[in-house]
């Protein structure tokens, strides 16, 4: 039997979700976190309300996923989770991974072609596996999401195409639907829109994003995100920290 089989990671995901409790990940860049000096924001980490830790970015150097993964794992007990960008970010010190399908694009090595270049990667390996259907939102301006998959995002006026594609993606067997404003969005996703996907769905919603304040961490949840993710604002805003912490 696969490692990827067992789905302890997915399986508190749904235990939290049915107590009502709301999830929080911050989300690391390994190509703009140094595993050096890494004591100082791993305590603030520690001490947040945050549940998990993604890890991964749009273009990021070899080994440097792999090399954090194995610091973070000395620093803390949340689960690390892989949010990769690219085959080349895939190590097996990491709890699970994303398996993003980006199914707001058309772009077939996003929707296919990378996982089968991963399959070799992961046939053999630890990693719980949890397929993620990945949506991008327009947000104001270009997302290096963007620009790494030559696709556009869904325009944010037509809510029902996204609601419809996010059901898509759970009517093939997605277990995560992942909604994406993209790292640095000037806009969070509306609430009006996760709430009309959120009402469609009977698998856990995520939402990320140009979330840079508690007041829009609690509209996320509000409007019906399972699990939100901010990663530039708990980076560059202590205030924004002070807020979340535990």
């Amino acid at each position: 039997m696969y490692s990827w089989l067992m789905k302890s990671i997915y399986k508190n995901i749904l235990q939290s979700i049915k107590k009502r409790e709301k999830l929080l990940a911050v989300l690391i860049d390994p190509d703009k976190t140094k595993p050096e000096g890494l004591d100082g924001f791993m305590q603030k980490l520690n001490s947040s309300a945050a549940t998990h830790i993604f890890v991964g970015g749009s273009t990021v150097e070899a080994f440097a996923t792999e090399n954090l993964v194995v610091t973070l794992k000395k620093h803390t007990n949340l689960p690390i989770i892989l949010f990769p960008g690219d085959v080349s970010q895939i190590t097996n010190h990491a709890n699970a991974i994303l398996y993003l399908s980006l199914l707001s694009g058309r772009n077939p090595e996003y929707l296919i072609g990378k996982h089968v270049a991963s399959v070799s990667k992961l046939r053999n390996s630890s990693l719980e596996v949890i397929p993620t259907g990945y949506l991008l939102i327009e947000n104001g301006k270009e997302t290096a999401v963007q620009r790494v998959t030559q696709t556009e995002p869904m325009p944010v006026n037509k809510v029902q195409t996204i609601v419809d594609t996010a059901k898509a993606g759970e009517l093939l067997g997605m277990e995560l639907i992942y909604l994406e404003a993209g790292s640095g969005a000037e806009k969070a996703i509306p609430s009006s829109v996760i709430s009309a996907v959120k009402e469609d769905l009977k698998i856990p919603l995520i939402v990320g994003g140009g979330i840079r304040s508690k007041e829009q961490l609690d509209t996320a949840y509000k409007a019906g995100a399972d699990l939100v993710v901010i990663g530039t604002a708990f980076e560059e805003d202590e205030a924004f920290f002070n807020e979340i912490k535990k």
